[in-house]
């Protein structure tokens, strides 16, 4: 009979079971797809240049843990507050409180386990999906990377086997110690919120403390290290909820006094629903802005990580590319780049060392970085310390004058006459008189600059290949790297990518997580606001002054975390100032991101929530 009830109700509720089904599935990927990283030990450390990213797994499975825990008790409770007068009426038709719990429990486990199935198959569609697209776009090959991880997926199961039976028992115990009057009466509770006195101001007190105390730790990551996380972690998770437990009931007390605000159309009822519910939902707000923090932080920190290699690769090289005597293919190459600069210098090479003609150097003087002690990247600026000598070499051979520091890296680095290239040949820049004497075939060498480098990685794949070849022929073995601006980039994106790859990765799932945390808490509080927008209703307010009245309240509600997770992420990006030259580079790519995601889950939850409290229309 109980399941019979069960999958009867079930039917008769079918769209408000799906929003559920979707939400817990939704959950259950994004742990699963955590989980495929988190216990990669294998995987995660040889692929991230942070040497505790393994530690910082850990402590974010914890994290994860805690707020699956809070969303699944909201989630479930979105529907055991629909049912409350079903279970009234049950009640009231004879039927005895243990068979109600009995039949909420099977109900919420019976939902449970559905999506336990689907979101494991779900999660590992996800973890497939977004891996390869990550992999893709980031050209990161993932050895060892597993979409189906057994033990994933174990610890899956027995988190929320075990969390699914709580959740039952505890809706099936909160069900069965209320009456008839309570079921019937529930939609009328209000929550009263006092914001005056002594504690609004210690709680006030303490997260300004322990919110400065956490970024102070993310400020001071390079010396704290391990124990800054763990401080970090302590203090910023209860200053953000002290923010929003002592300050937001505050604020929006402020909004309410504003007379001019509160006498506008229906304000003063929009603000006094955000009053009437504010003790519970400080909670999830303070969850929902860890969660942005979390997430936002770690897609920000990924994408800086990506463009930042440009940036390091950058450091040495003022030019985009050189080429040692170009081939037809090299040339046809160059012509499909917008260039900035190019320049082309005449040297010969024998046994006996690689000479410069002078002339070319000091008529078209390339730009170099130069290192400034006042400065903490290097500079670009173009060579102009005169060479009046007749000839020069890198290292000062006998007979010769040493180059000047900035014509030294020019030669060595700018036009990459390095061993990597050529070998240990010493190198000359001589006159035109001392250079016609050399007994040598005479090449050149292309120094270009381009408008945008991260626009030409085709080309300056095909360069290198070329360049890589000629290397080879001199050094008599086979070359990995031949210098140049592109040989630094392909070596730091291979020692980040894999760091990119999880900030990318956890980034896109705790964002998932995010909005839906909060989606379920309006949900489940939607059902004491319809007698409200009814009244309303029947007393001539306007259906469009009901619906923007939501969508502003709504709007406040999602807009006030969002606000405390940005500032978190653009405190905390300074963790990562030791690794990342400049941590903040195009950090509007994961907020744009976020905000995208963000107002889809906004405008869904307007959507249902206006389903549920506004009165059809005949």
């Amino acid at each position: 009979m109980l399941v019979k009830l069960t999958i009867s109700s079930m039917r008769k509720m079918f769209k408000d079971y799906l929003v559920l089904l979707f939400g817990l599935t939704i959950s259950i990927a994004i742990f699963y797809m955590f989980q495929t990283l988190a216990q990669n030990k294998a995987f995660i450390e040889s692929n991230a240049m942070i040497s505790s990213v393994v530690f910082i797994f850990h402590v974010g499975s914890v994290i994860l843990g805690f707020i699956t825990i809070f969303y699944i008790f909201y989630a479930t409770s979105f529907i055991q507050t629909l049912r409350q007068k079903e279970m009234a009426m049950y009640m009231t038709l004879g039927a005895k409180k243990g068979k109600i719990t009995q039949l909420m429990f099977f109900e919420t486990f019976f939902i449970g386990v559905i999506s336990l199935v689907v979101g494991i198959f779900l999660g590992i569609g996800l973890a497939v999906g977004i891996a390869e697209l990550f992999m893709w776009q980031l050209d990161f090959q993932g050895e060892g990377f597993k979409a189906i991880y057994p033990s994933s997926i174990l610890t899956t199961v027995i988190f929320y086997i075990v969390l699914f039976l709580l959740t039952s028992l505890v809706n099936a115990w909160q069900i069965g110690r209320k009456n008839v009057l309570d079921l019937l009466k529930a939609e009328q509770q209000q929550d009263i919120v006092k914001t005056n006195g002594i504690k609004t101001f210690i709680g006030a007190l303490l997260a300004i403390i322990l919110i400065g105390i956490g970024y102070y730790a993310m400020t001071e990551i390079e010396k704290l290290q391990q124990f800054g996380v763990i401080l970090a972690t302590v203090t910023i998770i209860p200053g953000t909820y002290f923010i929003f437990i002592s300050l937001l009931p505050y604020v929006v007390k402020k909004l309410k006094q504003n007379r001019r605000l509160n006498e506008t159309g229906i304000n003063s009822f929009t603000l006094g629903q955000l009053r009437f519910r504010m003790l519970h939902l400080t909670q999830v707000l303070g969850t929902v802005a860890m969660l942005i923090a979390l997430g936002l932080g770690a897609m920000t920190a990924g994408i800086s990580f990506y463009h930042n290699i440009e940036t390091q690769s950058s450091m040495y090289h003022a030019n985009d590319v050189v080429i040692h005597q170009p081939t037809e293919e090299d040339l046809q190459t160059l012509k499909e780049m917008t260039i900035t600069e190019q320049h082309a210098y005449s040297y010969k090479i024998n046994d006996n060392g690689i000479y410069y003609l002078k002339q070319d150097l000091v008529e078209n003087a390339p730009e170099v970085k130069a290192y400034d002690a006042e400065f903490e990247l290097p500079k670009t600026k173009r060579v102009n310390e005169p060479l009046p000598a007749a000839r020069y070499s890198l290292n000062g051979e006998e007979g010769t004058e040493e180059l000047p520091e900035n014509w030294w890296t020019a030669i060595s680095t700018e036009l990459n006459t390095s061993y990597n290239m050529f070998g240990s040949l010493p190198v000359y820049v001589l006159n035109a008189e001392e250079y016609q004497k050399v007994e040598a075939d005479e090449q050149s060498v292309i120094l270009v600059q381009v408008d945008d480098f991260m626009n030409y990685l085709s080309q300056f794949e095909t360069i290198n290949d070329n360049q890589t070849e000629l290397a080879e022929t001199y050094l008599r073995k086979p070359v990995e790297n031949n210098g140049g601006k592109y040989g630094n980039y392909l070596a730091f994106k291979s020692i980040a990518s894999g760091t990119i790859f999880m900030g990318l990765f956890l980034g896109v799932a705790f964002l998932m997580m995010m909005a839906s945390v909060l989606m379920f808490k309006l949900l489940s509080s939607a059902g004491a606001d319809v007698h409200r927008y009814h009244m309303l209703r029947k007393i001539g307010v306007r259906r469009s002054l009901l619906k923007r009245s939501i969508y502003r309240e709504l709007f406040l509600l999602f807009l006030f975390p969002a606000l405390v997770g940005l500032v978190h992420v653009i405190v905390g990006m300074q963790m990562f100032s030791f690794i990342i030259i400049e941590p903040y580079t195009k950090i509007w790519i994961p907020i744009s991101i976020f905000f995208v995601i963000y107002g889809i889950y906004y405008l869904i939850t307007v959507h249902l929530y206006k389903r549920i409290v506004l009165p059809k229309e005949v």
